[in-house]
C-alpha cells in the first residue's frame, strides 16, 4: 500500500510532492540586523528541500521593524528584502520543494530597542518593554503593513503565505482576552477580538490568490484564556474568508505550560478542527517518526504534517520515513545522492 504521507496533495493550484511540512522555526541568524536573508537561510532551507520536504516553511517574518520577535529576525518590511526573498525562493524551487512565509508581527513580545505596541498596555513578563496599547489608526497601519508584504511576497515567488496568529504575538494577542482589554471594536466579545486578524485576511485575500494558511494557537492553557471553543468558531470564519488550512498549535501566550507533552500532544486540536470546522488542518507536536506521520494523515487527523525539531536534527528526516515505511519508490532521490541512497 502506498504511503499517504508521501502522496501529493494539492490545494488550490500548487502541487507539494508529500505531506511534510517543514515547521517555521526562528533563526536568529540575521547578524546585520536589517532583515535581510543570508547564505545561513539559503543553506539552511535549501538543505531540507533537497532532503525532500513537501513545503518549506521560511520563520516569523516581520511586517514592521518593532514586530521582530528579534533583531536577528527576518524582515520585509522593505523593498529591500525582496531581492534575498526571491534569491531563497528560486534557490528552494531547484532543490524540489515548495515554498511558504510566515508573516508576523510580535506586538508585545518583540525584543527590540523600539517602542513596542500590543492591543493593551500588558507587558508578556519583567524581562519585556511594557507596550504601547494601539489607536485603532495605528492597527490600520498594521493591517496595511501585512497588505504590503502580499506584494513583496507576490515578487519573490512564494507559494504559500501563513500569517502568524499563535505563540502569543500580536493576531494572538487580539484573540485571547487575556491580552485583548480593549473596549473599543477590537475588544471584548469574540467577534471583536477577531476583528484584527479578519481585516487583515481580508487585504491579503484581495492580492494573493495562492494557498493562504493561518497557524493558531488553540489553547492558552489557562481558565480564562482562550480554548478550543472559541477556535472552532473563528476557525469557520477563516474559512468563510478565503483561508485554506489552519496550522494548529497551542500555547505561547503566556508562560503556562500544558501538565502532559507526550508525542502527539496537540494532533487532536488539529483533528477536531478539521471535522467540526470542514477545513484543512496541519497538525504539530512531538511528531517524531513515520509510523506516527503516516497515521494522523492515513486516519484523517489532518492534511500536513509539520514537522520543527526533527528537521532540525536530521535534514534527511523525510527518507527515513520513507525507509521506515518501505516507501522509498515515491522519493525522488537526488542524482548526487542515489549511491548513498539505494
Amino acid at each position: 500500500m502506498k504511503s499517504q504521507l508521501l502522496a501529493p496533495y494539492t490545494i488550490k493550484s500548487v502541487e507539494f510532492k508529500n505531506r511534510v511540512m517543514m515547521s517555521p522555526m526562528c533563526m536568529y541568524s540575521v547578524f546585520e540586523q536589517d532583515g535581510k536573508v543570508t547564505d545561513f537561510h539559503l543553506t539552511h532551507y535549501g538543505t531540507r528541500a533537497l532532503g525532500q520536504v513537501g513545503l518549506i516553511m521560511v520563520e516569523s517574518t516581520a511586517v514592521l521593524p518593532n514586530g521582530r520577535i528579534s533583531q536577528e529576525d527576518l524582515g520585509i518590511w522593505s523593498d529591500d528584502h525582496i531581492a534575498g526573498l526571491t534569491k531563497l525562493v528560486d534557490h528552494v524551487h531547484e532543490m524540489g520543494a515548495k515554498i511558504g512565509i510566515q508573516l508576523n508581527h510580535a506586538g508585545r513580545k518583540a525584543d527590540v530597542p523600539d517602542s513596542i505596541v500590543a492591543p493593551s498596555s500588558i507587558a508578556y513578563s519583567e524581562a519585556y518593554q511594557e507596550p504601547e496599547s494601539l489607536s485603532e489608526n495605528e492597527i490600520t497601519e498594521i493591517v496595511k503593513a501585512f497588505k504590503d508584504a502580499v506584494i513583496r511576497c507576490q515578487k519573490a515567488g512564494f507559494d504559500v503565505i501563513e500569517l502568524h496568529g499563535a505563540h502569543g504575538y500580536l493576531i494572538n494577542q487580539f484573540l485571547s482576552p487575556l491580552t485583548n482589554k480593549r473596549t473599543d471594536q477590537y475588544g471584548g466579545p469574540i467577534g471583536n477580538r477577531y476583528r484584527f486578524l479578519s481585516q487583515i485576511i481580508a487585504e491579503v485575500r484581495e492580492l494573493w490568490e495562492k494557498p493562504l494558511f493561518v497557524r493558531i494557537s488553540a489553547e492558552d492553557y489557562q481558565a480564562d484564556g482562550a480554548h478550543l471553543e472559541d477556535y472552532l468558531m473563528i476557525g469557520k470564519w477563516m474559512r468563510d474568508a478565503g483561508i485554506d488550512l489552519i496550522d494548529v498549535s497551542t500555547g505561547g501566550l503566556v508562560n503556562v505550560q500544558p501538565t502532559k507533552i507526550f508525542p502527539g500532544y496537540q494532533v487532536h486540536y488539529a483533528e477536531e478542527i478539521r471535522k467540526v470546522v470542514g477545513i484543512a488542518t496541519g497538525a504539530v507536536g512531538l511528531i517524531t517518526n513515520g509510523a506516527q506521520a503516516e497515521e494522523v494523515i492515513g486516519n484523517g487527523r489532518a492534511d500536513l504534517v509539520v514537522i520543527g525539531r526533527e528537521l532540525l536534527r536530521n535534514p534527511f528526516w523525510v527518507r527515513e520515513v520513507a525507509i521506515e515505511l518501505n516507501a522509498k519508490d515515491q522519493l525522488k532521490t537526488p542524482v548526487q545522492y542515489l549511491r548513498g541512497w539505494r
